[in-house]
């Protein structure tokens, strides 16, 4: 038994100590930089989670990123692209200039407390249920480490960390890929907080968000109602059309909606509706199709009942480009750093925030917690949510990971996710993604081949695709989204 006890701890020893003497120099200086910025990055992350602002009004989360790039030397603008919480933080020079996501906003109403049972902080407030608190702190992190690296051995390269607004509405990035934001950039790296460990190596839904309002004619609804023309009726009747439409759409469309203005007293024959949708599907060609379909629905809506219609596009998102080279670059790195482990306390915490779900929809989790590196399999599987990082990807090479910050099989838009960003499950994934993206991005300074092999596999990818969008010319971002 002791002679067995001794192999393990050799065995143990050695692959440690393996790990460690793979580490190149750069490596190194990257991985004790975000070492020694740990407290920074989850002070970050807990004054976003904090913060907890919306899209579009990220002022607050917006601020304390930029300040700490400036006060670590990066020349920071902001108001990119007319949008007041978009910036972009710069440090080094020349080629290749290589660019790092950085979101921030929340969702509303998920409001949680970092706690094991649904607490909200502020009922009906907002709440990070996609992490992006993290997702800040994280990019953060690695546009520091790089920032050591290139001074400490060197490097020639220019990394840019782009802070990125509204993207749970997918508006931030759309348009500043409009206004040529990332034209110049050679390699575009992002990442997310997840329920494990992979990279973005399949693709994601296209997805046009729009609003269609109907003007009528108000009326007293019971003494004069064939004085009226109602708004209301035209946004039903639209819907209905729609409803009946998803019989004969591709299985990947997504068609969903909610009626944001419906008018103010039965009594009165409503003069004004509203009703906003998401139209997705896995290809953009499709989302065109059904989206013209959609508004002549809504046109067929408006002369049922003699109101009148507008069309308000807010954004128009594209699916991702993959990138498989990449991609798997990101898995070496993070099969290099090594995936976080987690405590008991943590595992035991992970399964009391999965206890709710088992008592109401009767879930197995073999899991509590994922700490695995998932490789990148021969057909890699497609996210069926939407993201504003595929525009970028239509511009310039782009790939991610995903980092374990939530439980396994977490939800999305969850308060589980809101606890779970907030806790030290997700500080480990945060500073796991730091290292990740900087290791990455500093050998493909280092290693022009890397970028050229990433290029050649885009530009492979493109043929025959044309980028086109329903936003109209010109048209500039929302001050606001709801």
């Amino acid at each position: 038994m002791r002679n067995t006890t001794v192999l393990i701890f050799l065995f143990l020893t050695t692959t440690i100590s393996a790990q460690q003497t793979e580490l190149k120099p750069v490596n190194k200086t990257i991985v004790e930089s975000v070492t020694d910025n740990a407290n920074l990055i989850k002070a970050v992350n807990q004054q976003i989670w904090n913060f907890a602002e919306v899209g579009l009004q990220e002022e607050k989360s917006s601020a304390v990123l930029q300040q700490n790039l400036k006060r670590e030397g990066f020349k920071v603008e902001n108001g990119i692209s007319g949008m007041p919480t978009a910036f972009v933080a710069t440090y080094g020079s020349g080629k290749p200039v290589i660019g790092i996501l950085a979101e921030y906003d929340a969702l509303p109403g998920l409001s949680q407390e970092v706690s094991d049972r649904q607490t909200p902080v502020v009922e009906g407030g907002n709440g990070h249920g996609c992490g992006h608190s993290g997702l800040g702190a994280g990019a953060l992190g690695a546009a520091i480490a790089i920032r050591d690296a290139i001074d400490q051995h060197k490097l020639k390269g220019t990394i840019r960390l782009y802070g990125t607004p509204a993207e749970e509405t997918v508006i931030g990035k759309v348009y500043m890929t409009l206004d040529g934001v990332f034209d110049d950039l050679d390699i575009c790296l992002h990442w997310h907080p997840g329920d494990k460990n992979n990279t973005y190596a399949g693709s994601s839904k296209a997805l046009v968000s729009a609003k269609f309002t109907f003007d009528g004619t108000a009326a007293h609804a019971s003494g004069s109602p064939e004085d009226g023309r109602s708004a209301l009726d035209a946004v039903e009747l639209m819907n209905v059309g729609v409803n009946f439409m998803r019989e004969h759409i591709k299985e990947d469309a997504r068609l969903h909606y909610v009626i944001t203005n419906g008018g103010g007293a039965p009594n009165v024959v409503p003069p004004k509706a509203t009703v906003w949708y998401f139209c997705r599907a896995d290809r953009h060609e499709d989302v065109e199709y059904n989206f013209n379909w959609l508004k002549d629905i809504a046109k067929g809506a408006a002369l049922m009942t003699r109101t009148k219609l507008s069309v308000q596009v807010d954004t128009d998102c594209h699916e991702i480009i993959p990138n498989l080279a990449l991609s798997r670059q990101l898995v070496r790195n993070m099969q290099l750093v090594g995936a976080p482990e987690f405590t008991q306390e943590e595992e035991n915490f992970a399964r009391k925030l999965q206890a709710p779900l088992v008592a109401q929809f009767g879930r197995e989790y073999p899991l509590a917690l994922d700490s695995r590196i998932h490789p990148v399999t021969a057909n890699p599987e497609s996210s069926k949510g939407s993201t504003d990082v595929g525009d970028i990807s239509w511009r310039v090479p782009t790939s991610g990971i995903r980092a374990t910050c939530f439980i396994a099989d977490a939800p999305g838009h969850s308060w589980q996710n809101v606890s779970s960003i907030g806790s030290t499950i997700g500080e480990k994934g945060i500073l796991f993604a730091s290292k990740v993206l900087a290791i990455t991005a500093v050998e493909l300074m280092q290693d022009s081949n890397q970028v050229l092999t990433a290029k050649a596999e885009w530009q492979q990818r493109m043929k025959g695709k044309k980028y086109y969008t329903f936003i109209p010319d010109g048209q500039t971002a929302p001050k606001s989204i709801r």
